[in-house]
C-alpha cells in the first residue's frame, strides 16, 4: 500500500507495482469466484479475471438472454456456466453483481450459500448500505469486501484490452478471516483495476449516487438539453447547436482534460474561448451547487435508495423506463447526435 498526497489530503492507494498480478494470482490461487449476474459489471469483470489467469465461473439464469451472452462470450454450461445457485455452491468468492433489485431478490439463495470462510463481493455500497431496506444482512463468519470500478462494465474490459486499466476504490465491510484485505486486493487487481484507493461502503455509495444523478449522468443531460434549447430557439441549425453543445466537448475537449488537467485544457483554447469559461465557470458551480447538496441529502438520507427501490419493484417498471429512454432518443437533440455519429470520419473510411 502506498501513501499518495492530494493537496493536503493524504489516501491509501494500492497500484500494480506494490501488488503485482503474481502475488494477487498466488493470494487466490486455492479460490473459486464465481460472477452472479451477466449484465453491466459481470462481463467485464468475469473475462478479465478469467484471462488474468483465475479460477473464474459464471451464475446466470438458464434460458435468459444473459445466458446466452456469457455462452456466446466463451462460458461453457456445466463447466464455467451454471445456474445462480449452483455457482454460488461452488464458489468460495460470491461475486455478487446482479442489479440492485436482483440483488434483494435473490438474496435469500445466494445467503443459503455464505459458508464459514467465504467472501461476499460487491462493486457497489447499496445493499449494505441501505441493508434495513434491502434485506441483505451477511453472516458474521464470512468477509464482505468491495471493489467498485469507477465505470462501466464495458469501459473495464475495453480497457484491459488496450493494456490499460480503470480505477476503482475498494472497501471491507466484514474481516472475518483475517484476509479480507488480500482477497479484496487481489480482486481489483484481477479485474483490471488501474489504481485502487481506499473507502468504505458507505461513502461508495453516497458518491457513486450523487455522481450519477450529477455530473456523470444527471447534470450534464440536463445541461446539454439546455444550452441545445436556446441555440435552437435562437435560429441555429440542429447541427449547430449539436456540435457546439455535445460534439466538441465529448470528442475534443474532454480526451483533453482527461489526459492533462481542465487547465491545460484552457490553456490550449483559443483566448477568446479561455476568457469566457473563467469569467462564467463559478457562476454555474454557485447555480448548481444547492442542487447537488439536495442530491446528496437525499442520498444520506435514504431517499434516493427508496425511491430506486420502490421503482423497481413496480410491475410497470420496464415500460416505464422503456418509455423514458424513448424521450431521450427520440428528442431532437439526441436524434441529430444519431446523424452525426454517422458522419465521423471513422464511421466513413475512405
Amino acid at each position: 500500500m502506498a501513501i499518495i498526497k492530494f493537496g493536503n489530503t493524504e489516501e491509501n492507494v494500492v497500484t500494480r507495482q506494490e501488488f503485482p498480478l503474481a502475488r494477487a494470482l498466488d493470494t487466490l490461487k486455492e479460490e473459486t469466484i464465481a460472477v452472479i449476474g451477466y449484465g453491466v459489471q459481470g462481463p467485464g469483470q468475469s473475462l478479465n479475471l478469467k484471462d488474468n489467469g483465475f479460477r473464474v465461473i459464471v451464475g446466470q439464469r438458464a434460458n435468459s438472454s444473459s445466458w446466452d451472452k456469457a455462452v456466446a462470450d466463451g462460458w461453457v454450461p456445466g463447466e464455467t456456466l451454471f445456474e445462480i445457485e449452483e455457482a454460488a455452491r461452488r464458489a468460495t468468492i460470491i461475486q455478487y453483481l446482479l442489479s440492485d433489485a436482483g440483488q434483494i431478490a435473490l438474496w435469500p439463495t445466494v445467503r443459503a450459500h455464505l459458508s464459514p470462510g467465504k467472501a461476499l463481493y460487491f462493486s457497489h455500497g447499496f445493499g449494505i448500505t441501505y441493508l434495513e431496506q434491502t434485506g441483505i444482512v451477511p453472516p458474521p463468519d464470512v468477509d464482505v469486501i468491495l471493489v467498485a470500478p469507477k465505470g462501466s462494465g464495458t469501459s473495464l474490459r475495453r480497457m484491459f484490452l488496450q493494456g490499460r486499466g480503470l480505477n476503482s476504490s475498494y472497501a471491507i465491510f466484514q474481516d472475518a478471516t483475517g484476509r479480507a484485505w488480500e482477497r479484496v486486493v487481489a480482486l481489483g487487481i484481477g479485474v483490471g483495476s488501474g489504481y485502487l484507493f481506499e473507502t468504505t461502503f458507505k461513502k461508495e455509495v453516497y458518491s457513486d449516487l450523487t455522481g450519477e444523478r450529477g455530473t456523470l449522468m444527471g447534470a450534464i443531460q440536463g445541461i446539454f438539453s439546455a444550452q441545445y434549447e436556446v441555440l435552437r430557439a435562437n435560429g441555429h441549425s440542429p447541427s449547430e447547436a449539436f456540435n457546439e453543445t455535445v460534439e466538441e466537448l465529448t470528442q475534443s475537449l474532454m480526451p483533453l482534460v482527461a489526459e492533462n488537467g481542465m487547465d491545460w485544457m484552457y490553456a490550449n483554447c483559443s483566448t477568446t474561448a479561455q476568457r469566457g469559461a473563467l469569467d462564467w465557470w463559478k457562476r454555474f458551480r454557485d447555480a448548481t451547487r444547492p442542487v447537488f447538496e439536495e442530491i446528496y441529502r437525499d442520498v444520506a438520507a435514504g431517499k434516493e435508495a427508496r425511491r430506486a427501490i420502490e421503482a423497481n419493484g413496480r410491475d410497470d417498471y420496464r415500460e416505464q423506463l422503456s418509455g423514458e429512454l424513448k424521450e431521450l432518443r427520440e428528442s431532437e437533440l439526441w436524434e441529430v447526435g444519431s446523424v452525426v455519429r454517422t458522419l465521423r470520419p471513422e464511421s466513413n473510411p475512405s
